[in-house]
């Protein structure tokens, strides 16, 4: 609602009479980027009832008045200042995962959590900065791969912050499934592999039993854009 009446702000507008409905199947305060997902789904929605061009600019500015955003409505992997709405460096559509994953029980408060993540994030610049540079060397190259174990590093030092209760156990049966990384939600409580390319029905199924013998229900989706 907040975006919405923002939207109407700038261009002098007001919604025409009639009902106003959402869904989506994204579970909130998990880590899916639910929030910017939704303001983002509101905006496209009214730049059309109002048979307006979209205007990213317009979008970033009404996401910076509400709060701290992925980039999520980009269609391209991006570094992206979530703080600043900056989008640093593009880095194409080209690499892509299968993936399995679960949600761990628990939701994120992902503003209480914020300063608790900028912290951690200055302690560890050093490895941080070398898994950046590892992650853009991977996507330069075309290399799934290379993002994967950049993915796995930066998955291992988010466990000092929020850790993942699954984490360990999916790092030591990595290879046993042929995974390339394993990947967490930093600001929520996905955590799950990440495959260059689709894990055969057998894999699936040893993924389901493996996920299931430690208390979740697996989740297969393809990531990226790729």
């Amino acid at each position: 609602m907040t975006a919405a009446g923002l939207f109407l702000d700038h261009y002098g507008l007001a919604l025409p009479p009639g009902d106003w409905r959402t869904h989506s199947e994204l579970p909130v305060g998990v880590g899916m980027a639910s929030s910017t997902a939704d303001i983002v789904a509101t905006l496209r929605c009214l730049f059309r009832v109002f048979s307006l061009p979209y205007d990213m600019d317009v979008v970033l500015g009404i996401l910076a008045d509400i709060e701290r955003a992925d980039s999520v409505f980009l269609d391209e992997f991006a570094l992206y200042l979530s703080g600043r709405h900056r989008v640093v460096r593009r880095l194409g559509p080209d690499v892509g995962f299968h993936t399995a994953f679960v949600t761990e029980p628990g939701t994120v408060d992902t503003a209480a959590v914020t300063p608790l993540l900028l912290d951690h994030y200055r302690r560890r610049g050093e490895e941080y900065q070398r898994c950046l540079t590892d992650l853009v060397k991977g996507f330069d190259s075309g290399d799934p791969a290379a993002v994967a174990r950049a993915a796995t590093i930066s998955a291992a030092l988010s466990q000092e912050v929020l850790p993942k209760a699954a984490f360990d156990s999916l790092r030591a049966h990595r290879e046993r499934f042929g995974a390339d990384g394993v990947f967490v939600a930093h600001t929520g409580c996905l955590v799950g592999y990440l495959f260059t390319s689709r894990p055969r029905a057998e894999v699936k199924s040893e993924l389901s039993a493996f996920f299931h013998s430690l208390g979740h229900q697996c989740t297969f989706a393809q990531g990226g854009y790729g």
